[in-house]
């Protein structure tokens, strides 16, 4: 089974979300997997995904209610096969902790499946409105299917 990390900042928007729209995706299609979600900053450890982030998927049929923030941490790399960042920023920062060329190479922006090698970053919706929300589900949607094909 494949075990795969979504990364953004707070992990209460962005990677959150992700991980409802792959997991769910991947449930659609059958496919067994393990996923998760962290952050590379320490804010909101602990705490559940931002309301506007529940609500956005809550349209999609997929309850990420029970998710918690956990911050990204090196032994993350032993324990998933996959990480995606959803920026720049948050790359570099996983990046920074890797101990091997092993290790980053398990690392990919997540909107590189869809453009391949174009590190376009999934915008951060927490200081915007309910749009910002939409345009997040509606990108990781698209590299949640890409994701999907792949695997």
């Amino acid at each position: 089974m494949k075990k795969i990390l979504m990364v953004c900042l707070g992990n209460i928007c962005r990677s959150p979300m992700a991980e409802g729209i792959v997991r769910k995706e991947f449930a659609d299609n059958g496919i067994d997997i393990q996923i998760d979600s962290a952050g590379t900053a320490a804010y909101h450890v602990g705490e559940g995904a931002d309301n506007r982030a529940q609500a956005e998927l809550r349209k999609h049929g997929i309850d990420i209610s029970d998710e918690r923030a956990q911050k990204f941490i090196p032994t993350h790399f032993q324990e998933y096969d996959l990480i995606f960042a959803m920026d720049r920023e948050n790359y570099a920062d996983i990046i920074y902790q890797a101990q091997s060329d092993e290790e980053i190479a398990k690392v990919e922006m997540l909107m590189n499946m869809i453009e391949p090698g174009k590190n376009i970053s999934v915008p951060d919706p927490y200081y915007g409105g309910d749009e910002g929300f939409k345009e997040v589900y509606r990108m990781i949607k698209k590299a949640a299917e890409v994701l999907v094909g792949r695997s």
